[in-house]
C-alpha cells in the first residue's frame, strides 16, 4: 500500500512536529481522572451488567466527577429501562495493547459494553494493521471471555480538531487517526454483536474542556446518549 501524503510528510516535518511536541507536553493542563464510584448498580427493570472499558476519555477526563462522565451519564440512561450493574475499567494513556491486559484478568461476566481507545495508540505510532489486530483481539474478549452481546466501540476521535493541538501536528495525528478508525470500521463490520459509534459534533468550544484534549461534560452527555441508544437496539 503506498505511503499517505502525511505518512511522506512526517520526516521533512519531524523538526516542526517534535518542537510542537514538546511544546503541547509542556504547555498542557493535565486534568485529574475524575472522583467518584467506578463500579454500582442504579435502575429498576432487566437487570443489564455493563462495562466500560479504555483510556482517559472512558475514564471521564475532563469532568469534575464521574456522575458527569461517560460513566455517570451512561448509567443514568440506562437505568430509565433497566436494572444496571455497571463496572468501569479505563486508565488515561492506555492504548488498545493495555485495556486488551486489564480486561484479561477480569473474572465477571457482561451483557453490554462501551469501549473508547485510540487516541494513545495514535500518538504511539501504532500502525493500522496492528491496531486491527488488536482490536480484533478486544472484541473477541468481550464477546468470549467476558460474554457482550452488544459492544458500541466509539471511534477514534478526530485528532485533527482538538484546540491543543497546533498545525501542523494536528493534520499529522488527525490523519493517523483517521486511519486507524477506517480499520477500526472494518473490524467493526465482521463482529455481528458490534457497533461503530462516530460522533458527529460541532466546532464548540463548549464541547471541549480546558485543556482542549478531553471531552466536556457536555460531550459526555451527547456520547452517553448515543451509545445508550445502540445498546437499546440490542
Amino acid at each position: 500500500m503506498p505511503l499517505a501524503a502525511d505518512q511522506l510528510l512526517r520526516v521533512p516535518l519531524l523538526p516542526v512536529l517534535a518542537a510542537q511536541g514538546f511544546s503541547v507536553r509542556r504547555n498542557a493542563r493535565f486534568l485529574p481522572e475524575p472522583s467518584g464510584p467506578r463500579e454500582g448498580r442504579e435502575g429498576r427493570g432487566p437487570r443489564l451488567r455493563l462495562l466500560i472499558a479504555g483510556d482517559s476519555s472512558a475514564a471521564g477526563v475532563g469532568a469534575g466527577t464521574q456522575s458527569q462522565a461517560l460513566s455517570g451519564c451512561l448509567v443514568r440512561e440506562l437505568s430509565r429501562h433497566y436494572a444496571v450493574e455497571w463496572r468501569l475499567e479505563a486508565t488515561t494513556g492506555h492504548t488498545t495493547l493495555d485495556t486488551i491486559e486489564r480486561l484479561q484478568a477480569l473474572n465477571g461476566q457482561f451483557d453490554m459494553a462501551v469501549t473508547a481507545l485510540g487516541v494513545n495508540d495514535v500518538t504511539r505510532a501504532v500502525s493500522q494493521r496492528v491496531f486491527m489486530e488488536r482490536q480484533s483481539r478486544l472484541l473477541a474478549l468481550l464477546t468470549g471471555k467476558l460474554g457482550a452481546r452488544r459492544v458500541v466501540v466509539t471511534a477514534v476521535p478526530h485528532m485533527n480538531r482538538f484546540p491543543a493541538l497546533p498545525q501542523p501536528l494536528a493534520w499529522v495525528l488527525g490523519q493517523q487517526a483517521a486511519r486507524l478508525d477506517l480499520g477500526l470500521r472494518d473490524v467493526v463490520e465482521s463482529c455481528a454483536q458490534a457497533r461503530h459509534l462516530t460522533l458527529d459534533l460541532p466546532d464548540d468550544p463548549a464541547l471541549a474542556a480546558p485543556d482542549g484534549y478531553h471531552p466536556s461534560p457536555k460531550t459526555y452527555a451527547i456520547w452517553a446518549a448515543e451509545a445508550a441508544r445502540l445498546l437499546r437496539q440490542a
